[in-house]
């Protein structure tokens, strides 16, 4: 009888933030690294900002991130405006 075993490698690995408590599984070395960079960059952006602009962002990615057809179009008319304002 044969059996089969498994190949090495990362089956999952947890990161919990130590400053948060934010917990992110992920099921490869290059998952997690993006995790983990993107939550400390979370921080550092975070950690910018004052009451105010931390509640208008909040409220922004609330609603940008709740319809991703709105993100796209937002970032279509950002580029437009750029593109005009650049022309003038």
């Amino acid at each position: 009888m044969t059996t089969q075993r498994p190949a090495c490698g990362w089956d999952q690995a947890v990161f919990r933030c130590g400053r948060c408590g934010a917990q992110h599984t992920t099921t490869t070395e290059a998952d997690y690294l993006k995790a983990v960079g993107a939550h400390g960059d979370a921080h550092a952006v975070w950690d910018r900002l004052n009451p105010i602009e931390r509640d208008g962002i909040t409220s922004i990615l609330r609603t940008v991130l709740a319809a991703p057809d709105l993100a796209v179009e937002l970032l279509a008319l950002a580029d437009r405006q750029l593109a005009e304002d650049s022309t003038r």
